[in-house]
């Protein structure tokens, strides 16, 4: 029976400026045990990246600030530790590949004294034995030659060699938790594969748990076991990957997996993508009651009127939609 690794309990994450209060994560309710991969998927700017900062604790402020909620990990609350408690823990236990590898490295040192800091810090390794374990976690991810890549600095690596410094980074202490934020954003399609291909096989040979962020539902297919559907800073839908795209509930959803072409097949390239009309609202100016209604072709009265709460639908399905809840 997999442990529980992770509760995420009522999140709040806020941004102030002039045009008001943004709630970029607005009561996000999450859970992941050892061993599995969470998919967190939704347009950008739905608060998925934020949130994955918030378990973090890296959210500027200001003028951001995590304003509610609990992020259990391991049985203790990471929202209640001292700032010197969650260092500790970052790199360690809980690691993140971020978005763009090129502004996340730093561009005046080489690959290998950045690796070789987190092992140093959190390994307590000399500065030999940390550059031969760098050079051991780029073998790991498939780096060529890294003997000799390892005194390159990050510009003179292409996109999917600096993916896999970040990745050989985050794995470098063999973390339980790893978050990561779009990791293959701007790849080419077979560089897609072979980072999450990789991903993949270190998970089963470390035994760490992913959350998966990426707007890409082909990778969320093939790679997780848990999915949820963010929409507007909340969540709008939660269940097992086999059963989402077998039959998914939330409107939002559903548009999302009709906005995927179809490449195979009798119907491949003879349906016409549907597209979901209108923007998504800005998070300082939500309308009343369900966020997605303006843009719901099923919309009834009282969508426009009551925000529908995340409830179970059937089988540990959660949908947040008046649908199923009237």
């Amino acid at each position: 029976m997999s442990k529980r690794l992770l509760d995420i309990i009522n999140l709040e994450t806020h941004f102030t400026s002039e045009e008001g209060v943004a709630k970029a994560v607005d009561g996000v309710t999450l859970g992941l045990d050892e061993g599995d991969t969470l998919g967190l998927v939704g347009e950008s700017g739905c608060g998925k990246s934020v949130t994955a900062l918030s378990i973090m604790r890296l959210i500027p402020d200001p003028p951001g600030k995590i304003v509610g909620g609990e992020v259990i990990f391991e049985g203790q609350d990471l929202l209640k530790l001292k700032e010197a408690e969650i260092r500790k823990l970052r790199g360690k236990k809980i690691s993140m590949i971020f978005q763009e590898p090129m502004t996340s490295l730093n561009p005046v040192f080489k690959i290998g004294e950045q690796i070789s800091e987190v092992l140093r810090l959190h390994q307590r390794l000399s500065r030999k034995d940390a550059m031969e374990k760098a050079v051991a976690m780029l073998k790991l991810v498939g780096f060529p030659s890294p003997e000799k890549r390892i005194r390159e600095y990050p510009h003179q690596l292409s996109g999917g060699m600096r993916q896999r410094v970040m990745i050989a980074m985050a794995l470098s202490c063999n973390p339980k938790l790893v978050i990561a934020d779009e990791p293959t954003t701007a790849l080419d399609v077979t560089i897609q594969a072979q980072i999450m291909d990789l991903m993949n096989r270190l998970k089963e040979e470390i035994g760490m748990s992913i959350i998966l962020i990426t707007h890409d539902l082909g990778i969320i297919a093939e790679t997780a076991q848990y999915v949820a559907v963010m929409y507007a800073g909340k969540i709008v839908e939660y269940s097992t990957v086999n059963d989402l795209f077998e039959k998914p509930r939330h409107p939002y959803t559903i548009g999302l997996l009709n906005s995927v072409p179809i490449m195979a097949g009798d119907r491949a390239g003879k349906k016409r993508l549907e597209v979901i009309p209108g923007i998504v609202p800005g998070l300082s100016d939500l309308p009343k009651g369900c966020r997605f209604s303006p843009r719901c072709k099923y919309v009834m009265p009282v969508c426009t009127d009551r925000e529908p709460e995340l409830r179970e639908e059937s089988g540990g399905h959660l949908v947040s939609c008046w649908k199923y809840l009237s």
